[in-house]
């Protein structure tokens, strides 16, 4: 046990000594880290599309689940309900139903846009206090001012 504790120490120190005394990197160097990194992104991709999978299993089980006991019961699925919160959702994500982190992000011509609606909104806001305003000023200067 003492001896492998050793040689991990000495080994790790050796290696460090090792890649600091060896020059520039060479062209078949670049080509395995370009290799193991493409490797490593490939097994991230398909580590997150198993994730997925299971996940979407594990849902369409627990469907499965709930259904089972509506039918035991006679419990009327809530459509209705679900599809006003559908409306919702879209209202409030501008059309996208997968709410929270895992939605697609807005384009920036999507950002501008929604600023450019706020913008208006904002501006037809001021637009109608000021005719209000204006309105106002003339039907009382008309009040005050009675030609004889």
């Amino acid at each position: 046990m003492a001896a492998f504790i050793a040689k991990q120490m000495v080994g790790n120190q050796l290696s460090a000594v090792k890649d600091i005394g060896g020059g520039g990197d060479s062209a078949e160097d670049k080509e395995k880290l370009e290799e193991l990194e493409r490797e490593r992104l490939e097994a991230l991709r398909e580590a997150e599309e198993r994730r997925r999978e299971k996940h979407r299993k594990m849902e369409e089980e627990r469907e499965k689940m709930r259904q089972g006991v509506r039918e035991k019961y006679g419990i009327k699925k809530k459509e209705e309900k679900e599809e006003e919160m559908r409306k919702q959702q879209e209202a409030l994500m501008g059309g996208s139903t997968d709410g929270g982190l895992n939605r697609a992000k807005k384009t920036p011509e999507e950002l501008a846009a929604e600023a450019a609606a706020q913008e208006q909104d904002e501006f037809t806001k001021i637009k109608t206090t000021i005719e209000t305003q204006v309105n106002e000023l003339k039907s009382t200067i008309e009040g005050k001012c009675v030609i004889q």
